[in-house]
């Protein structure tokens, strides 16, 4: 695959043109506070595994508007000692997978909660929560479920729920209250939404992240899930203005001027998926103490395990 966005140093130094609303932290804020209004208690319950190592549980936490979000929660076995959890989410269309495949953050001496994405789970691992939630038409696919309205976007939903699966990472058995979140992809898209919108995470692994300076990312490629959106506004021509509108509320070089965690980042030089400088449009937007890794030879598989061995020395200066 070919460069074919910014050249350095341009692509490094790029920004983003889309501008917060007005009413960016009132929305939030609002939707936030209206979600804790319908909290339920977390369920978490042991569950026997073939993997003697890992301790493992079936989580329930309360969601947006107090729907269940699904997750697994692993655990060192038979570490009785309190553990920071890292929060993981799922890329586009994968749900929390198997209770046996588990994240290499457990084998470090780490908790990790694997959270569903609502509704889906179906496209490349296995997810077990619905959305209950309705829209307007929309393009076969999450990226435009809603899109007309910003209280009605799916991704509203779907960021809220990974707020409160942060914050409910903190009180899980045998957490000792420090947080990490982590995802790539519309993982990292929801990871950057935990780590401005959630209290007291301590730290965000954003990797090749989708949703962050949409528009641009939608003009450079034809590659899914932005085609959904180039789809989309081909047949709904007058949905323009109200789509960009909406998109701005949940763009994550915009979240990312409220996050203030530490955070590493990585990005695929390469990558036709979720071009390189939307990502970098998020990372300059960071305001938070940050660092990136540039894989310039790859597309949206980023660093893959090269990557994780820097996450994990990463981790483990943030942890102890």
């Amino acid at each position: 695959m070919p460069l074919f966005d910014l050249a350095s140093p341009q692509l490094e130094a790029h920004t983003t043109d889309v501008v917060a609303p007005e009413d960016l932290d009132a929305f939030w804020a609002g939707t936030v506070a209206q979600a804790l209004g319908h909290r339920v208690p977390t369920s978490c319950l042991p569950v026997v595994s073939t993997l003697r190592l890992v301790d493992s549980f079936d989580v329930t936490l309360g969601g947006f508007d107090g729907h269940p979000v699904k997750a697994w929660y692993h655990r060192p076995a038979g570490v009785e000692a309190r553990l920071p959890v890292v929060v993981q989410y799922q890329g586009y269309g994968g749900g929390r997978g198997l209770v046996t495949e588990v994240r290499a953050w457990v084998l470090a001496g780490w908790g990790c909660l694997e959270v569903d994405t609502r509704g889906q789970g179906s496209m490349w691992r296995p997810g077990h929560t619905p959305d209950p939630v309705g829209s307007d038409p929309s393009h076969p696919g999450f990226l435009t479920r809603g899109i007309r309205d910003p209280h009605d976007y799916y991704y509203r939903r779907a960021y809220t729920d990974a707020v409160l699966a942060a914050r409910a990472a903190r009180e899980l058995p045998g957490a000792d209250g420090r947080v990490v979140v982590s995802g790539g992809s519309q993982g990292g898209a929801l990871a950057m939404a935990a780590a401005a919108l959630a209290d007291g995470v301590l730290g965000a692994l954003i990797d090749v992240p989708f949703l962050c300076d949409i528009p641009r990312a939608a003009d450079l490629t034809d590659d899914g899930p932005y085609a959904e959106l180039t789809g989309y506004l081909a047949v709904h021509r007058d949905q323009h203005e109200a789509a960009l509108r909406t998109l701005a509320y949940h763009d994550g070089a915009v979240l990312a001027s409220r996050a203030r965690c530490p955070a590493l980042f990585s990005v695929g030089v390469m990558d036709q998926t979720c071009p390189p400088s939307t990502v970098y449009a998020a990372y300059n937007a960071y305001v938070g103490p940050k660092q990136i890794r540039a894989y310039r030879y790859n597309t949206h598989e980023g660093g893959g395990s090269y990557h994780e061995a820097h996450q994990l020395e990463w981790l483990t200066t943030l942890l102890g």
